[in-house]
């Protein structure tokens, strides 16, 4: 296949990631609205947020089994169908908070089957020497649709009917988008396969025996410290985060600077990813974020904290996040997983992904007006410097190897 149209599928596939952004990101400008409207309690906050969270995690589980049995391609437009429905929903259909929650759950659906479908469907169309960068486009459309929602809550600002209605617009271009990509030739090998002997198929169970097991955990605990650092905290919660800063400007226009950094440096880790060693920007980057959320725990916990300081240390964690945890998770996790188990794989670890990801976001607020925000921040300042060390000591470098050497490397050819 020729270079050309390998970046192009994957441009193709990765399209439905801006609409992931997209749900991700409306949100933020969107809650406080909903919160006044329906008259929400911090708990109902964080469950309207969070719901999305709890579909992204069945969506991804059942996705990649899915994907396994009919192939990436029909997944993906069921996805995409799925976000499209949903957005037209919480724009026309929402007169109780209980249906934007059910609409913002049947998003998380699509959301789920995406986040595990798209990096599969990458990987196995890549060539080694550019697999890194072109997984990477997943996480780069996710990031592009989260500075689109941001823009659009802060041209929008009161309408947070239209803000979550967005997603609809882009959900057709991805349809439009998929028609022209070609169905994963690994797929089509291993369903070769599974038709010749039937007995050969993977079973849920098998993902945690023997070798095959220690793999799939070294993937679930990447998939789990990349949420369970905080960081859908801040993409969720930055203008409440920001507002109460009292920085005297628009906390919806910060936002965007948030999302212009995560975008820029999300453009760095694209050209970086297959330059430099993974592990290396998994350690650099986190170490990085490490930091940046020790400075945000030491703000929050004296009286007056330097409102400038903790913009920067914000933007600073967005930076470091998307030079490493955002994109690797998903290009490491894709790389170690062999192809009969890579769809079934990869749904269990971005399940476990959105699992953490509705867990912070949904004991946030809860959190804040309990222990408060300099002790919230501390706990993930902790839980990032205990990933940098179980990376250190147990990911293995994938870079710059086919999927068939990284097979071997870790005995799960034998």
């Amino acid at each position: 296949m020729k270079q050309s149209k390998v970046v192009y599928y994957a441009i193709a596939a990765a399209s439905g990631a801006v609409v992931v952004g997209l749900n991700l990101g409306g949100i933020s400008g969107a809650i406080d609205l909903i919160v006044k409207e329906f008259g929400l309690s911090a708990v109902a906050k964080g469950f309207v947020t969070g719901s999305l969270l709890i579909g992204c995690l069945l969506g991804a589980l059942a996705g990649g089994r899915l994907a396994d049995k009919f192939g990436r391609k029909p997944m993906l437009y069921v996805s995409a169908i799925l976000l499209g429905l949903a957005a037209l929903g919480c724009g026309v259909f929402t007169p109780i908070w209980a249906l934007l929650v059910a609409y913002r759950f049947i998003a998380g659906l699509g959301i789920g089957i995406l986040s595990a479908v798209i990096p599969t469907y990458i990987s196995e169309i890549s060539p080694a020497h550019l697999r890194g960068t072109l997984v990477s486009f997943y996480q780069t459309g996710v990031v592009i649709g989260i500075l689109l929602a941001y823009i659009a809550n802060y041209i929008i600002r009161a309408d947070w009917h239209l803000m979550l209605c967005i997603p609809l617009f882009m959900s057709m271009v991805s349809i439009v988008l998929l028609l022209t990509v070609p169905e994963s030739p690994c797929w089509r090998e291993v369903k070769a396969q599974l038709a010749e002997k039937k007995d050969s198929e993977i079973k849920f169970g098998d993902l945690f025996k023997g070798r095959m097991g220690r793999v799939v955990f070294l993937g679930c605990m990447l998939a789990f410290f990349q949420q369970i650092t905080g960081i859908n905290v801040v993409v969720n919660y930055a203008p409440s985060i920001l507002d109460s800063l009292g920085l005297g400007q628009d906390p919806l226009l910060q936002t965007v600077y948030i999302g212009v950094a995560n975008l820029i440096f999300t453009l760095i880790a694209l050209w970086m990813c297959d330059k430099f060693p993974r592990k290396t920007l998994l350690i650099g980057g986190g170490a990085g974020a490490f930091l940046s959320l020790a400075y945000l725990a030491y703000a929050y916990s004296i009286s007056t904290p330097n409102p400038v300081g903790v913009l920067v240390a914000i933007i600073a964690f967005i930076a470091f996040f998307a030079l490493s945890f955002s994109p690797l998770m998903f290009v490491v996790t894709a790389e170690m997983y062999p192809s009969k188990i890579r769809g079934t794989a990869m749904a269990l670890s971005t399940g476990i992904s959105w699992a953490c990801a509705f867990i912070v976001v949904q004991l946030y607020p809860i959190m804040e007006a309990s222990i408060g925000t300099g002790i919230a921040f501390g706990i993930f300042a902790f839980l990032m410097l205990v990933a940098c060390l179980f990376i250190a000591f147990f990911i293995p470098e994938t870079k710059g190897k086919t999927l068939e050497e990284i097979q071997h490397e870790l005995k799960l050819d034998e």
